[in-house]
């Protein structure tokens, strides 16, 4: 993939105010070896201290049901050179005035105590907001969110309005470094994209989509590698809208409204904790583009184009 300049530059600078605070559920976006495009530098992940070796996430390794291939219904895009997972940014049909707004519904796999305490990671207005705006979305989803709203994740995952696709179980890094983010050896990897897609079974959504969204949207060679017999296509996106932490949805609105393209995958965030404003920023957005004359799809039709 060809790395974007301008989001590279947005990637740095959200980068230098947030990595401290928090390590990101999509980081910069980046590779290890420089692919991808830019995104916010942190997320709602782990304390950049956290960081731990791949022994640290027991939870991903043998935990999981037997493995099951995930929905093939959606198109896909061919394996990359040597079998590589392929990588979706942006539709090759560039003139069609289509857009995707893309959620990562982002939860670690060690916040349970911070839900417990009232934390909100979830965004049930958000998804109110776009059924009633009539926008078809792709929720990108961890599997320990299904587990913590497994309510949610049903309701979300039979409307036809949303497909829901894959951000991985634990939230835990593809490769490293990645914005603090413990990480997982290639073992690990895979059977943590195989628990998230069981997570969605168990909470009973169907929509689910062989789509998948690497935490911190980090990845290598090595971590295409790892989940390359998982049959997904890794999706980035082309749009970042500055959404995490933010407080001002006008901003957020105008990131995004400036950024569009004909084809463009749009990331934003389901997470009340961590991207307060998105919900207001999306009742923005949504008109706006309309007037100038675009559709919303999800991914699906983006990558079926």
């Amino acid at each position: 993939m060809t790395l974007s300049v301008r989001n590279v530059a947005v990637a740095a600078a959200l980068g230098a105010a947030l990595c401290t605070a928090l390590a990101g559920c999509g980081g910069g976006g980046n590779s290890a070896s420089g692919s991808g495009s830019g995104h916010e530098a942190a997320r709602m992940g782990t304390p950049g201290t956290s960081t731990a070796p791949s022994s640290a996430a027991p939870q991903a390794a043998g935990s999981s049901p037997a493995a099951a291939p995930p929905p093939a219904k959606a198109p896909t895009l061919a394996p990359g050179p040597n079998g590589l997972t392929p990588v979706f940014e942006r539709a090759k049909q560039q003139t069609d005035k289509t857009v995707a707004l893309t959620f990562d519904a982002d939860m670690t796999s060690d916040q349970g105590p911070r839900a417990a305490d009232g934390e909100h990671f979830d965004n049930p207005q958000l998804i109110a907001s776009l059924r009633t705006l009539k926008v078809p979305s792709t929720i990108f989803m961890t599997g320990r969110w299904a587990e913590e709203y497994p309510d949610q994740a049903k309701a979300i995952g039979t409307d036809p309005n949303f497909e829901i696709a894959n951000h991985s179980y634990s939230h835990h890094a593809f490769t490293s470094p990645c914005y603090g983010l413990p990480s997982l050896d290639a073992a690990a990897a895979r059977a943590d994209v195989d628990r998230a897609f069981a997570a969605f079974r168990t909470a009973g959504a169907v929509n689910t989509v062989p789509y998948f969204r690497f935490p911190g949207g980090c990845y290598d060679d090595q971590a295409l590698r790892a989940v390359s017999t998982a049959k997904v296509t890794a999706v980035q996106w082309d749009v970042v809208s500055g959404d995490a932490f933010a407080k001002d949805p006008d901003a957020v609105a105008e990131q995004v409204l400036s950024g569009v393209k004909p084809g463009s995958v749009v990331v934003m965030h389901c997470t009340r904790s961590a991207a307060p404003v998105t919900e207001e920023a999306v009742r923005k957005i949504v008109p706006e583009l309309r007037k100038r004359g675009y559709r919303f799809v999800k991914v699906s039709e983006l990558i079926g184009k």
